[in-house]
């Protein structure tokens, strides 16, 4: 999609949390993608310039604002990555629901394993 991992990132982050039907404020993307404030403005403009993006009240706190995509950043995702989401469904489907359990258990261990100490 020619853009940088931390924009993919806000991307997937954004796709995954729509299809939950969740709302995504701009604090919620810094903190998935661990990056400052000022980082995650830069990258809210880049995307939104891009066509990507486009930022709304909060449908239940006017105060706030909310992060969304749009139908090109949809369509384009979908025509970059659609084809091995499928696969990678496709693959998933191999197992049964306790075993992708252990599969989970044991990468958000590794996940733990990997950060720094202290």
């Amino acid at each position: 999609m020619d853009m940088n991992t931390t924009d993919l990132g806000a991307l997937r982050m954004l796709i995954i949390r729509e299809q939950q039907g969740e709302v995504v404020k701009p604090h919620d993307l810094a903190t998935h993608l661990a990056i400052s404030t000022a980082s995650t403005t830069k990258l809210l403009d880049r995307l939104t310039v891009a066509g990507y993006l486009t930022r709304k009240p909060h449908p239940h706190d006017r105060r706030a604002r909310i992060v969304m995509l749009t139908e090109e950043a949809r369509s384009t995702f979908r025509r970059h990555f659609g084809e091995r989401l499928r696969r990678m469904r496709d693959a998933a489907a191999a197992y049964s629901d306790e075993e992708l359990r252990t599969i989970m258990r044991f990468l958000a261990d590794m996940e733990r394993a990997m950060l720094p100490e202290g």
